[in-house]
């Protein structure tokens, strides 16, 4: 199967989808810089092109939010506001930009929340751009114009998903809305009920297989069509059928039928044959060595490598914390979780550490002493680029084996060749989909039935051929450590035996989340999505048990009916309401 080059196809087509734009302007109006005939998008392969545009804007990378802020990891945004990891790298590194984010401190200046805002947006336009182009083209088929709908409408309900989830309030604008007005749109409407009916519209008419695995597919809008329910924790019927048939009948764009890979590392693999696995119900696609000097590869994530002679040597972001380190404790006479008592007793540290672990801490963050891949024993605190407030853990889901320097990094750019790979961002995979069954389950009162879903989870987990091992090559052709003699570390996973109370098992499946998906980008919004209260308890104990190890958090404090959003960027609120009329309300509390 051939995948999407998504930038190298047609490169004049961000000249096209105003992929440029001058920065005094709204991100919502934003006219072209360049003129072009417009006969020359007129035509089926002009529209393909144009929608090719809006998928490079998948991977935030480009258009007028480039770089990390734009992630579609969300590293930032979900995962280190979220309790998962420090934000690396030098207290004063990103100290007027990325700690104010980590720390809830936000002023609505801020250059990250202006990234990701204005990258959105361009993704927005884009898939807009796509569908006032769709009448146009004459000698598109009854069925190009269903398929080509279906996956622009998939992707202007992602982009504002996305902005729904991180800014609350925003202003929807659709193709109907001509660019020059757009700026009006007030943002005094939820907009989830669009998202739902462009989701709806995209699993209506999309087909089950696309030639291309970084299309969206039918199950891929069912599967966000059930995220953005989850989202508003509706977990009755119409969630649940959706989720029963993604277990059931669900394949991925390239006809494989959903389901756990055999391994947990499989997931975070870049060799082919691992890439858009079973697993992956849809992912932002990476290359390199494409003619593309690294463009499309996973840029969003270039930052989080360890700092000093590892793989990346650059630049020391993004690393695990105590607090998640201590989550992948476990009972040692069932290999359960320790759902209350984690953060208690003596902290997880290096190969040292004799306590019975989950086997996912060693996939998930390089530890003292572990197997990092093929890289050897992690070395501790040489690859921390400042251990005073970085912590002692590097993360691992994102990075490359040696054995795939040249084929899975870049040798077409420069500095940055190293940091540039070809790991593609998985936005959602099966395991996912399982624990928001096991979510409704419990929602609704089947608890047997949660449970059994959670340990389909843990099952994978326990699989010892999965594990990290002592004093072994690595194989990256099938993630394995192939000298499986000694185990790296004290490990032991259990099923669970019961579900005595909801209460119970409301506990289970959250944590369970937070270890599978560690590190993914999803447990801020998770935390968002189950209530203002626990959000705020959950970060605000995070803060108060890592502070002193991270010393940049020493002021961070999440406060409740402000810090589940981020504010919109002053400067469109500036220019919205320039002309007199309010356009455009501040969320609440900045």
């Amino acid at each position: 199967m051939k995948r999407i080059q998504f930038k190298l196809i047609i490169p004049l087509c961000l000249l096209l989808i105003c992929a440029v734009y001058a920065c005094k302007k709204s991100f919502l109006d934003k006219p072209a810089l360049g003129q072009i005939d417009p006969a020359l998008l007129s035509n089926k392969a002009g529209v393909e092109s144009l929608l090719i545009g809006a998928y490079s804007e998948l991977d935030g990378y480009g258009g007028n939010g480039s770089g990390q802020s734009a992630a579609p990891s969300n590293w930032m945004f979900g995962s280190i506001t979220g309790g998962d990891a420090y934000k690396g790298s030098d207290p004063s590194d990103g100290a007027n930009d990325q700690t104010p984010v980590a720390t809830f401190n936000l002023p609505a200046s801020n250059s990250f929340i202006v990234g990701k805002y204005a990258s959105l947006y361009d993704g927005v336009q884009r898939a807009n751009d796509v569908l006032r182009g769709i009448p146009n083209a004459k000698d598109l088929t009854a069925d190009d114009i269903k398929r080509i709908s279906g996956e622009a409408r998939f992707l202007r309900a992602y982009f504002f998903f996305e902005l729904r989830r991180n800014f609350f309030m925003v202003p929807y604008v659709d193709e109907t809305i001509e660019l020059k007005d757009a700026g009006s749109v007030k943002n005094d409407k939820d907009i989830y009920p669009m998202i739902e009916a462009d989701f709806k519209f995209a699993m209506d008419n999309l087909p089950e297989t696309q030639p291309q695995r970084g299309r969206a597919n039918k199950y891929a809008a069912m599967a966000y069509l059930a995220k953005v329910y989850m989202a508003q924790a509706k977990y009755g019927t119409e969630t649940k059928a959706l989720l029963t048939t993604l277990m059931t009948s669900g394949e991925t764009a390239g006809g494989q039928k959903y389901a756990l890979n055999d391994h947990f590392q499989q997931n975070f693999s870049p060799e082919a044959g691992q890439k858009n696995s079973a697993e992956s119900v849809f992912a932002v696609q990476a290359s390199v060595n494409d003619g593309s000097l690294g463009n499309n590869s996973n840029q969003g994530d270039n930052l989080n490598f360890p700092y000093n002679g590892g793989p990346g040597g650059c630049c020391g972001f993004f690393n695990p914390s105590q607090w998640l380190a201590n989550s992948y404790k476990t009972d040692a006479v069932t290999g359960l979780p320790l759902l209350d008592d984690f953060n208690s007793g003596s902290p997880v540290t290096d190969v040292t550490y004799t306590g019975t672990l989950d086997p996912r801490i060693d996939v998930t963050m390089g530890r003292k002493g572990i197997p990092y891949l093929d890289w050897g024993p992690h070395p501790g605190d040489a690859w921390i680029r400042n251990p005073g407030s970085d912590g002692h853990f590097s993360p691992k889901k994102n990075v490359y084996s040696k054995s795939e320097v040249g084929t899975n990094t870049s040798t077409e750019n420069t500095w940055t060749s190293a940091l540039s790979t070809s790991n593609n961002v998985n936005l959602i995979r099966y395991s996912d989909i399982i624990l928001w069954a096991a979510e409704c389950e419990v929602e609704t009162g089947s608890l047997a039935t949660a449970m059994s879903l959670v340990n389909q989870v843990r099952t994978r987990a326990g699989i010892t051929s999965g594990w990290v091992y002592l004093n072994s090559p690595y194989d990256a052709s099938k993630s394995i450590y192939t000298n499986q003699t000694t185990p790296a570390a004290n490990y032991k996973v259990g099923l669970y035996t019961v579900f005595p109370d909801q209460a119970y098992a409301r506990k289970a499946v959250r944590f369970e989340r937070k270890i599978e998906l560690a590190m993914e980008g999803h447990r801020f919004f998770d935390l968002q999505r189950w209530g203002s209260a626990y959000q705020a308890a959950e970060i605000n104990a995070f803060f108060a048990s890592d502070k002193s190890i991270d010393i940049t958090l020493k002021d961070a404090h999440f406060t409740q009916n402000k810090s589940e959003y981020r504010p919109i960027p002053q400067a469109q609120i500036d220019i919205a309401n320039s002309k007199g009329p309010i356009v455009l309300k501040q969320n609440p509390g900045y």
